[in-house]
């Protein structure tokens, strides 16, 4: 670790926290306008974050195009969201399985499973209102998911979901306050903003106290499992299908994205606040670097 960070007392943190829960959480069902017209004119992401922006393929599409094509990013980001919400919830629940269910760690863990459902049902609603297909994560993937709750434990499982959550939190906070973006998108993201700051706080703690019982070894092993499923996580975030719903073809858009200079300081922004933490708790390292890198999250 480059340096000692201050943790609060684990109970403290998970009473403080669920006392926030009950103040102020929200109910997606009533709280979105679901009925409420989308506007044909207004992008779904701020078009400079999509990942074709600056591109000569950009500058082939039209401007309906364009609206078009983040409406579809969105969808991916979202349901690629909900793909990891329930890899998360498995994980909660696997962390609280042997916990004393008096403890305030164990509720606030449990309230916290809650939101992620609530936040699920949202993106998956959201798919559906924009009518776009909820792409989720390629096949490999998807399937390569099933095994994370089993092999994720402790500091990486946390900081995974840490990774996972900054990055989507920082697209999210973007896209809020851009006035040019979709009301229904901006009122989803601000829901998803508001409360994934307590899980946010609950996971830094839980991956502070869990790095610094750790020896070497187990370091490690924390430092490359973190590392791939970060690199998963961005890759993930969109999906090689959404580019055929302007007529492009998937594999050609991909590869133009991936290379994209834009796109590629969209991911490195998205990434800056988690990954300065992660080096600082002792979880960027050798291991894992080259999948930093080639994720983008490190240069």
């Amino acid at each position: 670790m480059n340096k000692t960070l201050q943790v609060n007392d684990r109970a403290k943190t998970a009473a403080r926290l669920l006392k926030s829960s009950a103040k102020s959480s929200y109910d997606p069902e009533v709280d979105i306008d679901w009925d409420a017209p989308l506007a044909e004119s207004q992008p779904y992401i701020p078009v400079k974050r999509s990942s074709l922006y600056g591109t000569s393929l950009w500058e082939q599409l039209t401007e309906q195009q364009r609206i078009e094509l983040t409406k579809h990013e969105f969808a991916s980001i979202a349901s690629n969201g909900l793909w990891f919400e329930i890899l998360l919830m498995q994980m909660l629940l696997k962390d609280v399985y042997s916990r004393d269910p008096r403890t305030a760690h164990a509720q606030y863990a449990l309230t916290e499973v809650a939101d992620e459902c609530r936040h699920s049902t949202m993106f998956a609603r959201a798919c559906e209102r924009v009518g776009a297909p909820a792409y989720g994560p390629i096949p490999i993937l998807h399937h390569g998911g099933r095994i994370l709750p089993a092999v994720l434990k402790g500091p990486s499982a946390y900081a995974s979901i840490l990774v996972a959550e900054e990055i989507l939190d920082r697209f999210q906070r973007d896209q809020m306050n851009d006035p040019e973006v979709q009301p229904l998108v901006r009122m989803v993201n601000r829901i998803h903003v508001l409360e994934e700051a307590r899980h946010v706080t609950f996971a830094r703690e839980e991956v502070t106290r869990g790095m610094r019982e750790c020896n070497a070894a187990q370091r490690a092993y924390h430092q490359y499992w973190t590392a791939l499923v970060s690199f998963c996580i961005v890759r993930a975030l969109i999906n090689p299908r959404v580019y055929k719903a302007v007529g492009l073809r998937p594999r050609t858009a991909h590869q133009a994205a991936l290379s994209n200079p834009h796109w590629q300081d969209t991911v490195h922004w998205g990434g800056e606040k988690i990954m300065s933490f992660l080096d600082e708790v002792g979880l960027v390292g050798k291991p894992g670097m080259s999948l930093w890198k080639k994720a983008g999250l490190i240069r």
